[in-house]
């Protein structure tokens, strides 16, 4: 059942779309404009490092950041005390969150690769997959039609 939808869709959109589908490689840029942008699993994969490598950067960071605060004592009584005690849980509610935004991000970009990369053939395995273990199951006792 899901294949047959599947196969459908396919159809359909062949019969919208004249032009042939985009690749994944193109030509060698041949001057004048700008050149095409490539999409490619490992830029996607690093990308999505780098954002990760920045959150632990962040993590360490906010890290240092409590350790200046040890033994600071309360800052009662001293004002200059009470804004650096402010400054720094907004600092570290901060770069907190920015971390979590990054890691958030980083696994974005990650699974963006991965589902740009795949092939028909793994996209065909995976449905394949889906109509065998929701196929409808034979009628039990009799009749499979009206009654």
């Amino acid at each position: 059942m899901v294949w047959e939808e599947w196969e459908q869709s396919k159809a359909a959109a062949a019969g919208r779309h004249t032009a042939p589908a985009p690749s994944h490689e193109l030509p060698a840029h041949q001057g004048g404009g700008a050149p095409h942008l490539l999409s490619n699993r490992p830029a996607w994969t690093k990308a999505g490092g780098d954002i990760d490598a920045l959150r632990t950067d962040i993590s360490k960071a906010t890290a240092k950041l409590k350790d200046g605060q040890t033994g600071l004592g309360s800052p009662s009584g001293c004002l200059t005390a009470a804004a650096q005690e402010d400054i720094h849980v907004s600092w570290e509610t901060y770069l907190t969150e920015v971390g979590g935004r990054c890691g958030k991000l980083a696994g974005l970009l990650v699974k963006a690769g991965n589902d740009q990369s795949e092939t028909e053939q793994s996209i065909t395995a995976r449905i394949t997959t889906l109509d065998a273990m929701y196929a409808d199951t034979p009628a039990v006792g009799g009749r499979t039609t009206g009654r």
